[in-house]
């Protein structure tokens, strides 16, 4: 595999280049801002991208811009995004242009090389990855309007487990093996939950995580 990282902390991007080459994983360029994402992009077609949400000049969004503007010129290229917080506007707005593998992990889970160098490998092959932690702030958060509070009242407790799964990006497999049931028990539990949030029933790995944050997103 073949990546291109967006990070204009030399710490953090030198640590990176250092833990994906012990796991054969190729760092094709290494950039500090928008601009250099998108030639280095052009340039050497990497099989992933790893983006810090924040570069200069202003450090507010243009990592989030700078993958998106990626995608539409090489549409489904793989974005994995590191963020120092949990910034739930930037995962929406990644997470809904729709095309190809997603990842949105806290800067903190690179320390978990295992846990890191999965999710890339997930992201890579087209599959969705949020942060646990992410997932955990924003399905304990607050302020949800009356029909999503309806609708989320009316979610089991083992439905609830299976949306918490889902939006981390495991399949069906590995959601049946986390909580020791059957793969027919996950895909019931999986229409009964997009059933409740008035949502279609799609198993595929993006829609999936999406359809959970269009239900995240209607919070207050």
């Amino acid at each position: 595999m073949r990546v291109v990282i967006a990070e204009d902390n030399v710490l953090l991007s030198a640590g990176l280049e250092l833990i994906l080459g012990t796991k054969d994983i190729e760092v094709a360029a290494v950039v500090t801002d928008g601009p250099g994402l998108l030639d280095a992009a052009a340039r050497h077609r990497p099989d992933a991208l790893i983006v810090d949400v924040r570069l200069p000049p202003s450090f507010r969004d243009e990592g989030i811009q700078a993958a998106l503007a990626v995608r539409r010129a090489h549409p489904g290229l793989p974005v994995l995004v590191l963020s120092q917080y949990v910034e739930r506007v930037y995962a929406h707005e990644l997470l809904a242009d729709g095309s190809g593998g997603v990842g949105y992990l806290l800067k903190d889970r690179v320390s978990r090389v295992g846990e890191f160098v999965d999710a890339l490998h997930r992201v890579a092959r087209g599959g969705t990855v949020m942060d646990p932690e992410v997932v955990d702030q924003l399905m304990t958060g607050t302020g949800r309007n009356a029909a999503v509070h309806a609708a989320v009242d009316a979610l089991t407790p083992r439905e609830r487990e299976v949306l918490t799964l889902m939006a981390r990006g495991l399949g069906n497999r590995e959601i049946g093996e986390r909580l020791v049931i059957t793969d027919n028990a996950v895909h019931k539990h999986i229409g009964n939950i997009f059933a409740k949030l008035g949502l279609p029933v799609d198993d595929r790995g993006h829609r999936r995580v999406l359809a959970v944050l269009t239900y995240l997103d209607s919070r207050g």
